[in-house]
């Protein structure tokens, strides 16, 4: 039984990343999909297909070789508008290296996108 789908799903691309795989199957959710989808578009993973096994799903990820590490932030810390370059201190390499995923009123998005739009969440991730 999985208590934390998408800290299985960030485990499994960055161990299969790791390894050397094309690609990967991890187990599908409504947040995994909106994290992908935010993976995808930063240019992380390649084409993201959908698997439906008559359960919850699965999602096959194609990998590029672009993910150094990857994974969630427990405990979902409560971020504002302007304590964004403390988490990224704390959580990326260097700056404007990597992406934090934040949980906000208007979507999942990056912190890049939530600074622009002047928006405060949830810490639930990080990749770079």
């Amino acid at each position: 039984m999985r208590h934390d789908t998408l800290a299985d799903v960030l485990s499994t691309i960055k161990n299969a990343d790791r390894i050397g795989k094309r690609d990967c199957i991890t187990p599908a959710s409504n947040l995994v999909k909106e994290v992908l989808k935010l993976m995808q578009k930063q240019g992380y993973i390649g084409v993201l297909e959908f698997i439906d096994d008559g359960r919850s799903g699965k999602f096959k990820v194609e990998l590029r070789g672009k993910v150094n590490d990857c994974n969630v932030i427990k405990p979902r810390y409560s971020v504002k508008i302007d304590e964004f370059e403390k988490w990224e201190k704390r959580f990326l390499p260097a700056r404007e290296f990597g992406i934090l995923i934040v949980s906000t009123t208007k979507g999942l998005m990056t912190h890049e996108e939530a600074k622009k739009q002047k928006l405060g969440g949830k810490l639930l991730a990080y990749v770079f």
